[in-house]
């Protein structure tokens, strides 16, 4: 036989083991339960501390006196008013006054 028909031969083979399968074997015995331990002794308890003392209460602050009030300031004087300037007046038409506010 040539090796490429020996080699064929062999994947063959191969690629069947894996599909063929064979039932599991009967289980094993159970085995046996170990001792359970003994339990051991609980510890002391420690003693608890005293609470501590409460604090004093801090003193007030002073309060601060109000400031003293300003005066106010005088009114300052209107200027004067200016004079209006002459209205020219044009022959033939109508004249408009209009009074000042």
């Amino acid at each position: 036989m040539d090796y490429s028909k020996m080699l064929a031969t062999s994947a063959l083979a191969f690629g069947l083991c894996g599909c063929i399968t064979l039932p599991a074997g009967p289980a094993g015995p159970q085995g046996a339960t170990g001792a359970t331990g003994e339990t051991g002794y609980t510890g002391r308890t420690g003693a608890t501390g005293g609470t501590g003392a409460t604090g004093y209460t801090g003193a007030t602050g002073s309060t601060g006196s109000t400031g003293a009030t300003g005066d106010t300031g005088a009114t300052g004087s209107t200027g004067a008013k200016g004079t209006s300037g002459a209205t020219g007046r044009a022959a033939g038409e109508t004249i408009l006054v209009i009074p000042a506010r």
